[in-house]
């Protein structure tokens, strides 16, 4: 296979972006040093933003410090108007936004144009909602319990997701009243460029929101670790997830972390076999198999296993790789080159574990240009290998047998994750029973659509807090006690 460049297809004012956006300003970094960002389908390098330093996060938590008590003190209603208008100056970039994310990730269209801009559109649509609410209050004996803004917010985000990820935090913290100090991911950083061209067009106060592009060692450890913020919101690894608790710690700051998953997938023996397999596929190498709430582990009855393999691989051979301006194009490149050889450094690792390869695997072809794996899937894999326990983060689905609903559960739950997870049942009142059973944030019941006012987040090394709906907002606040 081959992969012929497509066309430039961003937007001609994200090719060199030289500035970070502080105060309410576009500003030049304090350093010279860039970082070049590629698309990964080709391999080619697409633009350039400013690599921030220690002394650039500085001035932009000085700014959100600042702007923190008027935005704080703001009605409700008028943070609602503002939050409606920076919808409105998103949604009328939505185009470009999916362009963007099909460059610089790989995402192709379809998935691009509903899930990494739709979703994180209807989110912040949702959040207008919230942010217009007065903030709950009740009463306790002779208390009035209040809830308050936690103050200034340093927000790091991943990759996956660009556009998603930061209107995850960022959306909730404006609606609380917090300020906030961005640092995107350093392989996807143009979305959000994008996304504060619309913060400028929306008229957000001065620094309520800032923008400093960066690595994670330099600009990331310097949010973490700054005395001036009060709660740090991270969305990636579990090492990354820890690093900051530790910077935290030192200034007994609030942290909020999503991070890892191992999603286990049931598969009851009663449940529609054909069904559950084709949207447990799907859900498996949604994004490539980049997403932390993916189904990376399928459970099937021993009476079934056998025949679910052959649906499985027959569903794998339906998802073409290639250019993500291709209509035909199901699954992207992955992020990087370091990325593509994490994945297929397990992959070699599952074949030596003696995992018996059912589709995909080392040899099989892929595009000759950009970071493409091929979607791979192994059978009678240990519960207690490395593809059942460590987070792959590509297009490699585990299948598992089991002999009971006992065993079933203890598999699923054997796994230092708990993010999210699926049950499949005729009856639901079983499948609703073992999802009680899943130690997980989340679970669907036969295909359940993604709620986005749900609670999201994790149990065990998955995170601490949830984002999304009521229960995300009030991460971003603190409870007062006032006695009468």
């Amino acid at each position: 296979m081959d992969l012929a460049a497509p066309p430039s297809q961003l937007p001609d004012t994200l090719r060199l972006r030289h500035h970070l956006h502080v105060g309410g300003e576009w500003t030049s970094p304090a350093g010279t040093d860039v970082i070049d960002v590629e698309n990964p389908s080709t391999g080619a390098p697409i633009g350039q933003v400013p690599a921030g330093t220690a002394a650039d996060v500085d001035r932009a938590v000085a700014a959100a410090r600042a702007a923190f008590p008027g935005w704080a003190a703001t009605a409700p209603g008028e943070r609602a108007a503002h939050l409606d208008r920076l919808h409105a100056a998103l949604a009328a970039r939505a185009d470009d936004l999916v362009r963007t994310i099909a460059v610089e990730l790989g995402s192709p269209l379809k998935l691009a144009t509903r899930v990494q801009v739709g979703l994180p559109l209807t989110v912040l649509r949702d959040h207008v909602a919230l942010a217009a609410r007065p903030p709950a209050q009740e009463s306790i004996g002779n208390s009035l319990v209040v809830r308050e803004p936690v103050g200034v917010v340093g927000a790091i985000t991943p990759w996956n997701y660009p556009l998603h990820q930061v209107l995850a935090k960022l959306a909730p913290a404006l609606a609380a009243g917090c300020t906030v100090v961005l640092k995107p991911s350093e392989l996807t950083p143009l979305t959000a460029y994008l996304l504060f061209d619309a913060v400028a067009e929306a008229g957000l106060p001065p620094g309520v929101l800032n923008l400093v592009p960066g690595t994670g060692p330099v600009v990331g450890e310097a949010l973490a670790g700054h005395p001036d913020v009060d709660l740090v919101s991270f969305t990636g690894s579990t090492a990354t997830g820890a690093r900051i608790m530790r910077l935290a710690a030192d200034r007994i700051a609030r942290v909020a972390l999503e991070l890892g998953g191992k999603s286990a997938n049931v598969i009851l023996p009663d449940a529609d076999l054909a069904t559950a397999v084709k949207v447990g596929v799907g859900n498996a190498l949604l994004n490539s198999g980049q997403t932390c709430t993916a189904w990376t582990r399928m459970l099937v009855h021993r009476d079934r296993y056998e025949e679910a393999l052959d649906l499985v691989a027959t569903a794998v051979a339906g998802y073409r790789l290639g250019d993500p301006f291709d209509p035909a194009t199901r699954l992207g490149p992955l992020v990087s080159a370091a990325q593509a050889d994490r994945v297929r450094g397990h992959v070699d690792r599952a074949l030596a574990d003696g995992a018996r390869l059912v589709a995909g695997g080392p040899d099989a072809p892929v595009p000759a240009r950009g970071h493409f794996v091929a979607p791979t899937v192994f059978a009678d894999v240990h519960p207690d290998s490395a593809l059942a326990q460590e987070e792959v983060f590509g297009p490699v689905l585990a299948v598992l047998p089991f002999g009971d609903t006992d065993e079933a559960v203890a598999i699923a739950n054997n796994s230092r994750y708990g993010l999210a997870g699926a049950v499949w049942s005729a009856d639901t009142d079983a499948a609703l029973a073992v999802a009680r059973r899943m130690r997980t944030g989340a679970v669907d019941i036969n295909g359940a659509p993604f709620n986005p006012l749900a609670p999201f987040g994790g149990y065990k090394q998955s995170g601490l807090g949830r984002e999304l709906g009521v229960h995300g907002l009030a991460e971003f606040c603190e409870l007062k006690a006032i006695q009468r």
